[in-house]
């Protein structure tokens, strides 16, 4: 099979993988019918984390099962599903809490299980998913997606929950005001998710008129270009003289939750789920002192996935609408560039084989 491996920063190459086969009884064997690029995909691909050796990269996909092990009940052959970007048991108490990302089996996409069996990446022509029935979601009723549905189903394996992540640890909800810093995919669907959960103001940063539009789209009010307290006062005017009660940072660099930080009212709460980068260091003393409440991190987005899956399906929500570039599996190397250029907002990726 074809599989995009990342060679060294910059790097990324389209190369030949042994086929997956079934290894454990959990496992399940999916050929990815659309995978895409992540922006934490970007850190090692700008060298901002090293790559030690060559290795296969991407964990967002959907796929239809090829194959399952024998104990794998709630997956079957023909199944289109939803992988998460982390794999998980959906037993351990971490998972039955709802914190995937924290499973005590947990394997990595392009990684190993925990019983040294290597696992393939998302980005390529077919994965073997340990752990089958913990991980993967099924599609109720649909077996050939279009394209428009497609992309919002891909957007569940991570950014559509991601975004929503943000929203629930920033405490959106009826009435509050909202601020999303960033534009990028989790940034605009944090937009989304908080439109969802009924905030009444959504205030997005941006200073892209595509990724604004998008924004808009979604559910943002106002859109705000200025950055750092400039962007602060900008959202004080906005707010009749408040600062925002929920602000949701979706970048990971330290000018980012800065800006957020500039954001949040006293009282306020802050929700952070862009991948730290270096420099992000929360001041305890400014916390403090204006009693913000910080949560977030990594989202569990299996957790999340059966209700938002529901709001794809009903049309309730199009998170796919970040997707604003498709290109073959082989232009992998294309994909990554063109989302580091900001020529593209996201980039779904589909492999040319399908049998």
């Amino acid at each position: 099979m074809r599989a995009t491996i990342i060679h060294a920063p910059r790097d990324i190459r389209v190369e030949d993988r042994p086929d997956p086969v079934l290894r454990l009884p959990g496992d399940a064997v999916v050929r990815v019918t659309a995978a895409c690029v992540c922006g934490s995909d970007l850190w090692p691909y700008r060298g901002v984390r090293a790559v030690e050796h060559p290795h296969a990269i991407g964990h967002e996909f959907v796929g239809v099962v090829e194959a399952v092990g024998a104990d794998v009940a709630t997956v079957a052959v023909g199944d289109l599903v939803v992988a998460p970007w982390a794999v998980s048991c959906g037993e351990c108490p971490q998972c039955r809490n709802g914190v995937q990302v924290a499973c005590e089996h947990r394997a990595s996409w392009g990684g190993s299980d925990e019983d040294g069996f290597p696992v393939d990446a998302g980005q390529g022509e077919r994965v073997r998913v340990p752990m089958a029935d913990g991980t993967l979601v099924p599609v109720p009723g649909v077996s050939d997606p279009d394209e428009p549905l497609l992309k919002s189903l891909l957007t569940l394996s991570d950014v559509m929950g991601t975004g929503h992540h943000a929203a629930l640890a920033a405490r959106v909800g009826p009435g509050r005001s909202v601020v999303v810093v960033g534009d990028g995919a989790v940034g605009l669907c944090g937009v989304l998710a908080a439109r969802r959960l009924g905030a009444e103001r959504i205030i997005a940063m941006s200073r892209h008129e595509d990724r604004a539009e998008i924004a808009r789209q979604f559910g943002a009010t106002d859109v705000v270009a200025e950055r750092g307290q400039a962007a602060a006062e900008k959202v004080r005017e906005l707010l009749g003289g408040v600062l925002a009660d929920s602000v949701l940072e979706c970048v990971g660099t330290s000018e980012s939750m800065d800006q957020a930080l500039r954001c949040t009212r006293p009282g306020g709460s802050l929700g952070f789920v862009g991948v730290p980068a270096g420099g992000a260091e929360l001041p305890i003393g400014l916390l403090f002192s204006k009693n913000i409440s910080v949560g977030g991190g990594a989202a569990s987005t299996r957790a999340y996935l059966p209700e938002l899956l529901a709001d794809v399906l009903s049309g309730a929500i199009e998170p796919g609408l970040v997707f604003d570039a498709v290109m073959p599996l082989e232009d992998a190397a294309e994909a990554y560039a063109a989302m580091d250029e900001r020529r593209a907002i996201k980039v779904m990726l589909r492999p040319a084989r399908v049998g």
